[in-house]
């Protein structure tokens, strides 16, 4: 099987017929496996359940196939006389988002598991920037889950509507964000982590929300035992959970009405899958996640800046309000709205200057901070006064 060929939906079906033992495990049996996998906390590094040998599939084709398997999972559970193929696509037509996105565009295809396919293609593809894809991608895949969770309630009620998705999603950010938030020595990384993960989202809220606000809305089992998973990966981030995260992890577990030893099983989940796959996740090394983004990016914007520097320079010399921004950033720390005007007045040099579109892709804006870093290098050294000539 091919999961990136035409046809990979229903040579799929076909083998699992052949091999359906997962379908009749229970459901916390079957979550559980879904975080072995790595697909809950969007690293997939095995097929769910071994359905299928790894093989040689990317991460995005290990990606698909439990997306597909997890669905499959659910819809054999909650209406195994439907067909699956036709089930998930009108599922997905009924989300405005995904009607839009997804599906306009694509009806022209006769059979109804290649219209799934492309479907599920572009639900889970990310740009292929080489910055900010595989950054973005697990904080990206990490929300597939609630894909799942929506179909599930799809299933019972026979409708669905974005307004479960913005809940949901607005819910396990709000529980993420102040898991990220508890901790004592957030670094400009973390800061940036924490931009990054608001920015994969693919609803936006006007709307900011408190935990108590939103610990609520998590009702089902499934949904909470992700919630628990998800808020446990952001304390983890750093790789050690301090007390008062742990705390804050315990509390969370007694309002959903969990045995207090799921956050226990959820940390040492997440520690036996990183330490068991460090070798198979990019982002995994013995710097913070977010710090090693940085560092691999460096390089990158430092090229892109030395290859436009005659452009830039004269972009800026127009723009006479940046220009002296620019300048107070070599002797001072700019206020936050000083901050923000350099970054709105950067991002429009950078509209008009083709090869660093790379800023204007969805997250590409993280990258700014490197940006303003090795800007002042470009002015003369007048004005830094700190300037040592080499």
């Amino acid at each position: 099987m091919n999961p990136s060929s035409d046809g990979w939906i229903k040579k799929l079906l076909k083998d699992v017929s052949k091999n359906d033992t997962f379908l009749e495990t229970p459901l916390h049996t079957f979550y559980n496996q879904v975080k072995i996998c790595g697909y809950i906390y969007g690293n997939n590094v095995n097929v769910l359940h071994d359905v299928f040998s790894k093989e040689d599939w990317t991460d995005e084709e290990l990606c698909k196939v439990n997306h597909i398997l997890a669905l499959y999972y659910i819809h054999q559970k909650k209406a195994p006389q439907n067909d699956f193929v036709e089930s998930v696509i009108q599922f997905y037509k009924a989300v405005d988002d995904y009607k839009e996105s997804f599906i306009k565009g694509l009806l022209g295809k006769k059979k109804a598991s290649l219209l799934l396919e492309s479907i599920i293609h572009r639900r889970i593809h990310i740009d292929d920037n080489v910055i900010t894809k595989n950054f973005k991608y697990f904080i990206t895949n990490a929300f597939l889950f609630i894909d799942v969770l929506a179909y599930q309630k799809y299933l019972k009620t026979n409708s669905i509507s974005d307004s479960y998705f913005k809940t949901m999603e607005l819910s396990i950010e709000t529980i993420a964000l102040t898991a990220f938030e508890l901790k004592s020595n957030k670094t400009k990384y973390d800061k940036s982590l924490i931009k990054l993960f608001s920015s994969s989202l693919r609803y936006r809220s006007i709307n900011t929300k408190s935990y108590s606000d939103v610990i609520t809305d998590i009702r089902s089992p499934l949904e909470k035992f992700y919630a628990v998973d998800i808020a446990c990966m952001a304390s983890w981030s750093d790789m050690e959970i301090e007390q008062k995260e742990l705390d804050f992890l315990n509390k969370m577990a007694n309002d959903l009405h969990l045995n207090s030893g799921i956050v226990e099983q959820s940390i040492k989940d997440i520690s036996l899958f990183y330490s068991a796959n460090k070798d198979q996740i990019f982002l995994l090394t013995k710097k913070n996640m977010a710090q090693s983004f940085y560092d691999n990016s460096s390089k990158m914007v430092m090229k892109l800046i030395n290859r436009n520097s005659k452009r830039l320079l004269k972009e800026l010399r127009e723009s006479k309000e940046l220009m002296y921004l620019l300048t107070k950033s070599t002797t001072r720390t700019l206020t936050d709205e000083e901050h923000k005007k350099v970054n709105e007045q950067l991002l429009d040099i950078i509209k008009s200057i083709p090869s660093l579109a790379i800023f204007m892709l969805p997250g590409g804006a993280v990258l700014l901070p490197l940006f303003v870093k090795f800007i002042p290098k470009l002015l003369p050294s007048a004005f830094d006064e700190n300037r040592i000539d080499e």
